[in-house]
């Protein structure tokens, strides 16, 4: 009976060429851990800006939901017209939430800040305050609007805010997002062309063994398979382990950057917080990225070498 040939054109093993690519990573150890360590650099610094940028973020809404818009009720206005406002600030889409202020409160707050000099205070009562709700918001971009909405209410007497502190906030939000995301688009860019280029280096290193291949039969796809199979799994290591040194490097910069944080009354965002989106992310970007780089490196080695065989 006549053997059939792995090469042969639409019947290769699937299975076969999987292992091949298993097998290779094992034989080439030299040029797999070039590679990982190509890709576990951009990695570790794609998830330090990423990491950067949550804790910036994080910053920034803290200094937000101090930015508080203080709305002043009209002393003419009843409890029921109270809850009604309420209720329709509650409802405008940017308003995060609205807590009451009882005039009281207001009055004990004013005591506190005046120290000392609160005793030229004395004998008045709170009654000449009025009633407020304190309203913090989603997004900074829209506080002109939802401040404007607020005001446009019935029973509001009057709206304290700071526009001008909501405005900076929303442009160093604005700028630390561009320049995170360029960072990591300029350094997917990098990360895809080494990797091809290590391929590619790769490949010279195995251009018998590929022309073989082609002398024999093999088509495109069944030369290209096993070299798809390697930048995976360099993909997958390079994320495992950029993930696990990112977890100790964090952890390290805890507990340098901790009095830092505190001075300015926020803590680090917990690691566990991006470890989602952080694993998934470098899972996704060394599979891609290690795929598409054997995959252009190796289309780009056929062409220049005549190999290519149209349609395969």
């Amino acid at each position: 009976m006549k053997r059939k040939n792995k090469f042969s054109k639409g019947r290769f093993n699937l299975r076969y060429l999987t292992k091949e690519g298993f097998r290779n990573i094992h034989v080439h150890k030299l040029m797999t851990v070039a590679s990982v360590t190509v890709m576990l650099s951009c990695l570790l610094l794609i998830g330090g800006a990423y990491l950067i940028y949550v804790n910036i973020q994080s910053v920034i809404d803290r200094v937000g939901e101090q930015n508080v818009i203080m709305v002043f009720i009209e002393d003419s206005a009843t409890d029921d017209e109270e809850a009604i406002l309420e209720g329709q600030i509650k409802s405008i889409p940017n308003v995060k939430n609205c807590e009451f202020v009882p005039r009281e409160e207001s009055y004990e707050s004013i005591l506190y800040d005046m120290g000392e000099t609160a005793t030229v205070l004395e004998g008045i009562d709170s009654s000449f305050l009025p009633d407020a709700y304190k309203v913090t918001i989603d997004d900074m971009e829209q506080f002109g609007s939802t401040v404007s909405s607020i005001s446009a209410l019935d029973n509001v007497l009057t709206v304290r805010e700071n526009g001008e502190l909501a405005q900076k906030l929303a442009s160093i939000q604005n700028a630390v997002s561009l320049i995170s995301v360029a960072i990591v688009a300029i350094l997917l860019i990098v990360s895809l062309f080494i990797i091809a280029n290590t391929v590619r280096i790769t490949m010279f290193s195995r251009s018998l063994e590929i022309s073989i291949m082609k002398a024999v039969g093999a088509t495109n796809w069944f030369i290209r398979w096993p070299f798809l199979v390697e930048g995976i799994i360099i993909g997958v290591i390079s994320a495992l382990v950029s993930y696990g040194l990112v977890f100790v490097l964090y952890y390290g910069a805890e507990k340098v950057f901790a009095e830092m944080f505190s001075i300015l009354g926020n803590t680090m965002v917990p690691f566990e917080n991006g470890a989602a989106v952080l694993i998934t992310a470098f899972l996704a970007t060394g599979i891609i990225t290690g795929a598409l780089g054997s995959f252009i490196s190796l289309g780009r080695y056929l062409k220049e070498h005549g190999k290519v065989v149209n349609n395969e």
